[in-house]
C-alpha cells in the first residue's frame, strides 16, 4: 500500500529505490536513470510512494507510473 508524502520521514530518507513495471522495459537504462532522478527530485508528486524503515532511517521507494512519466516529461 502506498504512503502519503511525509516531511518527517523525508528528512530521514537515507536511500532511494525506483521500481519499474514491465510496461517500461523498452526504455534503456540511461533513460530510466534520468526519469527516476526527476521523479525522486519531487517525491511529493509521486503517484506511488512507500517509505521502508531501515536501521539508519528510511528508504523511499517509488513505483513509476504513466502519470509520473507524463509529469516529468511535460
Amino acid at each position: 500500500m502506498a504512503d502519503k508524502f511525509d516531511p518527517y520521514r523525508e528528512a530521514l530518507v537515507m536511500e532511494t529505490e525506483t521500481k519499474w513495471p514491465a510496461e517500461f522495459d523498452h526504455l534503456d537504462e540511461e533513460e530510466k536513470q534520468r526519469l527516476a532522478a526527476a521523479v525522486h527530485a519531487e517525491p511529493e508528486n509521486a503517484s506511488q510512494l512507500t517509505y521502508v524503515r531501515t536501521h539508519t532511517g528510511f528508504c523511499r521507494e517509488i513505483l513509476i507510473s504513466d502519470e509520473d512519466i507524463t509529469r516529468v516529461e511535460g
